[in-house]
């Protein structure tokens, strides 16, 4: 025999009724089965292209090729590199040369800008990659390194199929308008600030 259910209970299930109801009918109003997104992370926190990574595992997992470009960033190798090349389907390029500050020479940094977004655009139209990250892009449009319009043009003008994420810190409004997806990644606490240096296998 079935003891009573308490009141408690009884609350506890009304309500979740009532929000199953609403999550029906706003996932049942959702008419666009397919689209490729233009996705960006950025914001002070850590975290952007972490996420980045995250979602080509998930992609990976799916049977999808995906490509990475990185922006800025020198050829040391990562964590996240070696085990998504391991997995395989992953076509990689970095192409900067290190960070703005630390090459100190604008023509380079523009140079290896235009390398990576001429690589890109040759993966864009690679209709095998289902998703593209294109690593601290934010990066070389905050010192126009690149045309910002060009840039969120060639974006814009993506395959349907195609999705892309694009990470680094100070976003332009111009590509936020145009992303389908922007998440902030917020600074509560870092531990940087405290005089941890980066560490294997949680920075790189």
């Amino acid at each position: 025999m079935n003891s009573p259910e308490s009141d408690e209970a009884r609350r506890h299930r009304e309500k979740m009724e009532k929000r199953k109801a609403v999550q029906d009918a706003e996932v049942a109003g959702k008419t666009v089965t397919e689209k490729g997104l233009l996705m960006v992370h950025t914001g002070p926190g850590k975290g952007k292209s972490t996420a980045a990574f995250g979602l080509a595992l998930r992609a990976l997992g799916h049977g999808w090729k995906v490509g990475v470009v990185q922006f800025g960033k020198g050829q040391w190798r990562s964590g996240e590199r070696d085990m998504l090349e391991k997995l395989g389907a992953v076509s990689w390029h970095t192409l900067g040369e290190g960070f703005t500050w630390e090459t100190q020479d604008r023509a380079r940094d523009e140079a290896a800008a235009r390398r990576a977004w001429e690589k890109a655009c040759e993966l864009m139209d690679d209709p095998a990659i289902r998703l593209l990250v294109l690593d601290e892009l934010n990066i070389s449009l905050r010192y126009e390194h690149l045309p910002l319009a060009e840039v969120v043009a060639r974006l814009s003008a993506r395959r349907p199929d195609l999705h892309i994420v694009v990470t680094g810190r100070n976003a332009k409004p111009e590509l936020l308008a145009a992303a389908d997806l922007v998440t902030e990644m917020t600074l509560v606490k870092h531990h940087f600030a405290a005089g941890v240096k980066a560490q294997e296998g949680i920075e790189f």
